[in-house]
Parts: C-alpha cells; sequence; structure tokens
C-alpha cells in the first residue's frame, strides 16, 4: 500500500485526484501501477486502476490476471469494480471507502457480487486514515 500511496501523492502534485494502485503477481513482483490522471491524459478512464490494470496486463501477457493482488488508495468507482472482475483479479485491497462513487462497498458491491461470474476477495481499510488524510487536505485545498 505505501507504493500505492506514494502514486497518490504524485497524482496529488500534478493536481489530479491523489489516488493511486499496484497490480502484484502471485509470485509477489509488482506488474502495474497507476495514478490518477484523467486531465493530463485527457481521459475519462485514466483512473489509478485502470492505468495499473493495463499495464499489469501487457506485463503479464494477458488479460486474465488470476493470481493478482491490487492495491488502490481509494474503494474503486463500479467501472474500476467491473474492469477488476473482467481481470478476473484475485484479490483487492484497498485504503479508504469512497461514500460517493464507491463501486465496491459504499454504492455496489460489483467485485463479489453474487450476480457474476467472478468473485473478488476484498480486505478493506489498509492505512485508510493515510489515504483519507490525503484526499480530505486536497478537496478542502481546492474549496478554500
Amino acid at each position: 500500500m505505501g507504493l500505492a500511496l506514494g502514486l497518490a501523492s504524485e497524482a496529488e502534485a500534478a493536481g489530479e485526484v491523489p489516488v493511486g494502485c499496484i497490480v502484484v503477481a502471485g509470485d509477489g513482483r509488482v506488474i502495474g501501477e497507476g495514478r490518477n490522471s484523467p486531465i493530463q491524459l485527457l481521459d475519462p478512464t485514466a483512473h489509478a486502476e485502470m492505468l495499473a490494470l493495463r499495464q499489469a496486463a501487457l506485463a503479464a501477457g494477458n488479460y486474465r490476471l488470476e493470481d493478482a493482488t491490487v492495491y488502490c488508495t481509494l474503494e474503486p468507482c463500479p467501472m474500476c469494480a467491473g474492469a477488476m472482475v473482467a481481470a478476473r483479479v484475485k484479490r483487492l485491497v484497498f485504503a479508504a471507502r469512497d461514500l460517493r462513487f464507491g463501486g465496491v462497498r459504499s454504492k455496489f458491491q460489483i467485485a463479489d457480487s453474487p450476480l457474476l461470474n467472478h468473485r473478488i476477495e476484498i480486505i478493506e481499510g489498509v492505512r485508510g486514515a493515510e489515504a483519507t488524510a490525503m484526499l480530505q487536505r486536497f478537496f478542502a485545498e481546492r474549496r478554500s
């Protein structure tokens, strides 16, 4: 999660919402990383998770990431949660809940829905206070 928090800090420094994500293969190697970049890339899908999943799939040589663990600083949105299900990610570890747009716990339960063909193991709250503080600071500065 420390690497993901570092990527979130990079996103913040670039004026993006501070969210970072890494994908770790079953053997412990980091095979994908991303930070929020929709403003910089002019791409509404350039969420940290989407960028990390794309990189991981290229590194793995397969769109299926069946042994992978995804570490995110913020609960994934519905788009990102759906992409993780499509990639057959094994486990998702996220820091802070997204009470407005969360697609895993807060608004929807996409990642482990019994309605879908794949369920992801979910662990939440890892370094959540740090991620929450970073997000709160970012938005407080925008409002002042």
